[in-house]
């Protein structure tokens, strides 16, 4: 499932996600539909009142997406 996730998400989401790691910026400053989109993937989570990167979005995150390897290309 999660190799289905990866090539389904949009660059925005990309980037959402991997600010929601420990060390990207202050994730208390994202919100709105990009995390409710990366929480309904099962990717983020509300912690604390906060979005949190949960255990599937940082394997997902590990991986990489290979659409955008493409792009890097």
């Amino acid at each position: 499932m999660t190799a289905d996730i990866d090539d389904q998400l949009t660059i925005e989401q990309w980037t959402t996600l991997k600010a929601l790691r420990p060390t990207g910026p202050a994730s208390a400053k994202l919100g709105g539909y990009m995390i409710e989109q990366l929480i309904a993937l099962d990717l983020a989570a509300i912690a604390d009142g906060h979005p949190v990167i949960t255990a599937e979005g940082r394997k997902v995150v590990l991986r990489g997406s290979p659409r955008l390897w493409d792009l890097a290309a």
